[in-house]
């Protein structure tokens, strides 16, 4: 039978929540994703905690909160422990988002459901794979195959191929076929006929403008609110969209030679461009083909300055400006604060560039009519004074005194129980405590070996009175003296040395002086809050720079894959069930829409067999090489050797075959083809006419959706030179089997 195939919905599903899938695979668990919301609402994760345990790989496939921000609590909190799989930009790019997500979190809160510790434990366990990079699992999954594609959404935004016996899952969540300046569009459209597609009903319903027009609006936009000497904020994400905004402004200002300042502002803004600038092969051709002729990086700003404190932020000049901010929610970050900055001031605009997770403010705001006051918290980490101070510090005093005590205990009993094993070590000195005085201020302990007492020492009467000493004897094998290997574990303050200087070092990343502090514990502090009604006077608008595409592009996509079956997950529940009766209609009959842990059954209904060849068999074979493969036609039965199904050579000589031609002509190629062989070719009416009197039509199986069944290339004219000629270089763009 086929390959097994079951799919559970953790997280995501007839909603906009987060992404986070259980994707069984001939009994290997793979979790597609494993994302969390900007409120990280712990609610969310307990059908994640159900199987978390079960899960043997975790496969990432962009850097954002909403498909990887919760991999740091469920490796700590739920007991997951798989091996990560990802591409270097959703690694490099994935952490910094972490990183700021959580600096901006501790800054206006006690925050504590993960530690920069945990994000460092996560993301230094992530195996990164480049674009079509077959990987083989091993072990338990033994026979599959991953492969992360383009998706085109973020930089690194992945496509996942899962292939078992010749059968594809096609994991495809948030991709965007157009090709953007800093991205190439998705690949999805190169698969055809997978057994099983999973793909995203998040855009479904809603159709874009064209992206020169919605470019110019953009830009038109800010420069109305700039020249009214109003500010603009932009509330982004850490290192995903916000890449490609910066382009834009970046082109546009240098092209008009703008004089008003751009800001992006995040805790990691630096490292994050630092970063960007080593990853031009990920990005889309012209990039790529610019930097090889001239050197040009992309992200070598010239107009963009990069800030990753607010403090830094404040001694900007008061003209006006265009700041990039995290967080896109507005509920925590730069952009909350600057947002209750300006919100009162008419001149001034918001512009959000994606759709607020519902719950935050952001989505509160792009609701028509908006609302003309919200209320908001204002929190700061501040610095502890006076009796807060003192009684911090007695509080730190205590918890030390009690850690000291509690290690010199433990370092006594190893003590005795490394003398109890020495049988040939000399007996302690034994105090007697009912005849020892000892002053309740002398801070000595009853228990274990105690110094000499000096006020009312009595020694025992067989032993001369002398102070404590040990000798301590090496015990000694065959191969030397026997260690301790506890003797060589790192100390927990030297682990954390090293993590911040991972954080520091290996990574380069820059945050501000008052987030250092909170990592590193120096300044006792605490949140201060503050609630207030902000009422919102500046402008609010809403343009669609998500990087997805639009439903009238997922149907035509979908069509064009035809999988067996197909799977529609993260979308509204009107979006899920739109997109659910057109791809039953027009696509395939077997479409799913499962609910959160409900667990669907998608095994192909293909038969797949192994079989060998036959010794005999593959030395008749005419192999004849096709890329990276070699081909044969082959004819032969089957039978059975050692109880294995084996291709055997027929008994008698087999028939002659007719030829096969194996290929993908694409007609446009051809045309260009005939063209430097000096042929006169030119489209018309859907087909190519050839010369003055041949035509050649390409026809498919209507029957066959997806166009993935036989092609048929028709050739009309009359039998003269120039046919023969043209059916000549027609069959040399083909492999002759």
């Amino acid at each position: 039978m086929g390959t097994s195939v079951q799919m559970t919905p953790l997280c995501g599903v007839y909603s906009e929540n987060p992404l986070c899938y259980l994707l069984s695979i001939d009994g290997f668990n793979f979790l597609m994703d494993c994302g969390w919301n900007d409120l990280f609402d712990p609610n969310l994760l307990q059908p994640l905690s159900r199987v978390s345990s079960k899960v043997d790989a975790v496969l990432l496939s962009h850097p954002d909160i909403l498909h990887l921000g919760a991999l740091p609590y469920a490796m700590k909190h739920l007991g997951l422990t798989a091996p990560v799989y990802a591409t270097e930009p959703v690694y490099r790019l994935g952490l910094l988002t972490m990183y700021d997500h959580y600096l901006s979190r501790r800054e206006c809160s006690d925050f504590d459901l993960f530690s920069l510790d945990d994000i460092d434990a996560v993301f230094q366990n992530v195996t990164r794979l480049t674009y079509s990079q077959n990987y083989h699992l091993t072990d338990k999954g033994e026979g599959i195959v991953i492969a992360p594609h383009v998706a085109g959404h973020l930089l690194g935004g992945t496509v996942w191929k899962i292939t078992k016996d010749g059968e594809d899952v096609i994991y495809a969540v948030d991709f965007n076929h157009r090709k953007e300046r800093h991205l190439n569009g998705t690949v999805l459209e190169s698969f055809v006929r997978p057994a099983v597609l999973i793909t995203d009903a998040f855009n479904a319903l809603n159709n874009q403008l064209y992206k020169r027009q919605r470019d110019q609006e953009f830009i038109d936009a800010i420069l109305k609110a700039l020249n009214a000497d109003g500010n603009v904020l932009l509330p982004v994400d850490t290192a995903g969209r916000a890449l490609e905004l910066i382009l834009i402004l970046e082109h546009y200002w240098s092209q008009q030679h703008l004089s008003f300042p751009i800001y992006f502002l995040t805790n990691v803004a630096t490292s994050t461009i630092d970063y960007v600038k080593s990853f031009l092969e990920w990005m889309s051709d012209s990039i790529a083909k610019s930097f090889e002729h001239t050197r040009d990086n992309a992200f070598l700003l010239r107009h963009v300055n990069l800030i990753i404190n607010r403090d830094e932020f404040e001694k900007t000049a008061e003209i006006p400006k265009v700041v990039l901010a995290s967080m896109d929610s507005l509920e925590v970050g730069f952009s909350h604060d600057i947002f209750v900055e300006w919100a009162t001031d008419a001149r001034n605009l918001v512009l959000f560039t994606q759709k607020g997770q519902f719950g935050t403010l952001a989505r509160m705001l792009q609701v028509d009519p908006p609302p003309k006051a919200v209320k908001v918290t204002l929190s700061k980490r501040v610095p502890l004074v006076g009796d807060e101070l003192i009684a911090y510090e007695e509080e730190q005093n205590r918890i030390k005194k009690e850690a000291a005590l509690k290690a010199s205990l433990s370092r006594e009993e190893e003590l005795k129980a490394s003398h109890g094993s020495d049988t040939n070590a000399p007996d302690p000195m034994e105090v007697d405590a009912s005849t020892s005085y000892v002053s309740s201020g002398s801070g000595l302990r009853s228990a274990g070996h105690l110094d000499v007492f000096i006020d009312g020492f009595t020694p025992s009467t067989s032993v001369f009175p002398m102070f404590p000493f040990f000798e301590t004897t090496a015990e000694w094998d065959d191969y030397g003296e026997v260690i301790n290997p506890d003797d060589y574990i790192i100390k927990e303050e030297d682990r954390d040395q090293a993590s911040m200087q991972i954080l520091h070092g290996d990574l380069d990343i820059k945050i501000e002086e008052g987030s250092a502090r909170l990592l590193l514990d120096l300044t006792p502090s605490k949140v201060a809050s503050t609630e207030l009604t902000v009422q919102v006077k500046c402008g609010l608008t809403y343009m669609d720079f998500e990087g997805r595409s639009d439903g009238r592009s997922v149907k035509s996509i979908i069509a064009h894959v035809a999988p067996l079956k197909l799977v529609l997950v993260h979308g509204s529940a009107e979006a899920t069930e739109h997109l659910k009766q057109h791809c039953a209609k027009h696509v395939c009959p077997h479409v799913y829409a499962p609910q959160i842990e409900e667990t669907i059954d998608v095994t192909s209904d293909l038969c797949a067999y192994k079989v060998q060849l036959s010794e005999r068999l593959m030395i008749d074979c005419m192999c004849t090489d096709i890329g990276d493969y070699e081909i044969a036609w082959v004819d032969g039965e089957v039978g059975k050797t050692d109880d294995m199904l084996t291709l055997l050579p027929l008994p008698s000589a087999p028939l002659p075959h007719k030829s096969v031609l194996i290929g993908d002509l694409k007609l446009a190629d051809f045309k260009q083809f005939l063209a430097s062989q000096g042929v006169q070719v030119e489209f018309a009416a859907g087909a190519l006419r050839c010369g003055e009197h041949i035509t050649l039509r390409k026809i498919s199986d209507a029957s066959q959706k997806g166009g993935s069944g036989p092609q048929q290339i028709l050739i009309e004219g009359p039998l003269t030179e120039e046919y023969y000629k043209i059916r000549k270089y027609l069959y040399s763009q083909f492999y002759l089997l």
